[in-house]
């Protein structure tokens, strides 16, 4: 088989976008749109990858850096397709393959498209195979223009075309196979006699039809998948079309998605079995859940390794934790980064935790503030319990040994540690280190002043008549 080769055109600032940030770096369902034909290219069996920057390049290049199958061919100013390909050329010196051309803003495209595409322009002999659509509405798009023996003849775009052109609604998606040697040869001799005063890259039919090769299209079976992102509201259409895939790709894994219009799962997370999604939920950041977990409406999950049998109540928030077999966190629960729960803890509502590790069988159901602090096993964290870990200056560990009972309303001053097996009294401010099996109690002693209320009552009346 023909080695193959990618270009990928990605200069464009992209006006539409109204945007600061270049548009192929904007994100769709949590990942920027140039990471989707990467990933197309790499699917079809691409051994090198040429991405054309031009507008924040370094962003581009920054982004993307530190991946050893992707070059960058920088096209200062833009001047065209044709001319973003020549600028790519000096880095496919030699290369007798099959060159793959995508767009950085078609991010929709399937990699089985792609490779029906170059299987079917192996099998052609073809020197251009164009991915084509057919739409109701080509407004935009080159037209293809075929002989009457269905052979591509020629791509016109919309402003060079007749008006017997802009009546042809099948559409030029922007995606081609070229035999290499031809590609570089031709695009090297493209002219800027046009409309728009650009290399027009649609012009390489035209000069193999005029050496006598053979050009061909390879419709889509779904004109979606060739989408192109302009502007922001193509943007949501694209996203839709892709969380709908996802969604069905995890449903059809074995996830239950009770609504797959209202729930959002970035691409990259993944899913074990017989866990039940609820509506609105928020899943992103390359997230792991496993089986026969419950994830409640309205819960937001950024990069997290959750085990199996968790449920995540309504309204929880986690992020960057890893959360054990069997837990229970929420509702109303906020997991910050850092956070690591052992199997069978039970995060309550209104809990927020930071930085921490919790042993098998710990709980702090309610109400409660645990930042910077190791746990151990089968404790019980009152309500209303904080660690003061912040001084002004700098954080401080509290510890907090196996078996510990903690009442409510209690403040650890860090750094301090609590022996097993102890017990910390409600209402207790604890500022030093508590023994094995102890009982900590640290508050003020209890006063109470009989008839102090009425005393004062009547004091006050007193003078009021005076």
């Amino acid at each position: 088989m023909d080695s193959i080769a990618a270009i990928i055109l990605a200069a464009g600032k992209g006006t539409r976008m109204k945007s600061s940030k270049v548009k192929v770096l904007h994100p769709l369902a949590g990942e920027p749109l140039l990471s989707f034909p990467l990933e197309a290219a790499r699917a079809a069996d691409a051994e090198r990858i040429v991405v054309v920057v031009g507008h924040q390049a370094d962003e581009v290049r920054r982004h993307f850096s530190g991946r050893d199958d992707i070059d960058f061919a920088l096209q200062e100013k833009q001047h065209g397709t044709g001319h973003a390909v020549a600028c790519a050329a000096p880095l496919l010196r030699g290369f007798q393959g099959t060159v793959l051309i995508l767009c950085g803003d078609v991010p929709l495209i399937r990699a089985e498209t792609l490779q029906r595409m170059l299987a079917g322009h192996r099998e052609s002999g073809a020197a251009v195979t164009v991915l084509t659509a057919v739409v109701d509405n080509p407004r935009g798009y080159g037209r293809i223009i075929q002989d009457g023996s269905g052979r591509v003849i020629g791509i016109v775009e919309e402003k060079d075309a007749t008006e017997e052109q802009r009546a042809v609604r099948e559409i030029n998606s922007g995606i081609y196979c070229v035999d290499g040697p031809f590609l570089f040869e031709a695009v090297a001799g493209l002219s800027r006699d046009n409309a728009q005063g650009e290399y027009y890259l649609t012009d390489i039919v035209r000069t193999a039809v005029g050496q006598g090769r053979s050009c061909a299209a390879c419709p889509v079976e779904d004109a979606v998948d060739v989408m192109g992102i302009n502007d922001r509201v193509q943007l949501a259409q694209a996203e839709t079309v892709l969380r709908r895939r996802i969604n069905e790709a995890h449903m059809l894994d074995g996830v239950t998605i009770r609504d797959p219009g209202a729930t959002y799962i970035d691409r990259g997370t993944v899913i074990g079995r017989d866990t039940c999604i609820h509506p609105n939920v928020h899943i992103s950041g390359s997230t792991e859940i496993g089986e026969r977990c419950v994830i409640e409406p309205s819960a937001v999950i950024r990069g997290c390794r959750i085990g199996d049998g968790v449920i995540v109540k309504a309204g929880s928030v986690l992020e960057d934790s890893i959360i054990r077999d069997g837990a229970s966190i929420g509702p109303m629960a906020h997991l910050r980064p850092g956070t690591e729960l052992m199997e069978k803890v039970k995060i309550g509502n209104f809990v927020e935790t930071k930085k921490i590790t919790m042993g098998k069988g710990s709980k702090a159901s309610h109400l409660t503030y645990l930042g910077d602090a190791t746990i151990g096993s089968d404790v019980n964290i009152g309500c209303g319990t904080i660690t003061c870990n912040y001084d002004g200056v700098s954080k401080h560990r509290t510890v907090i040994e196996d078996d510990v009972f903690v009442g409510s309303d209690v403040q650890f001053v860090a750094p301090v540690t609590v022996g097993r097996n102890s017990l910390v009294a409600a209402g207790s401010t604890v500022t030093r280190d508590v023994p094995p099996d102890s009982l900590a109690i640290a508050r003020s002693q209890q006063v109470n002043k009989e008839g102090w209320v009425k005393e004062r009552a009547q004091g006050k009346g007193q003078k009021a008549k005076g």
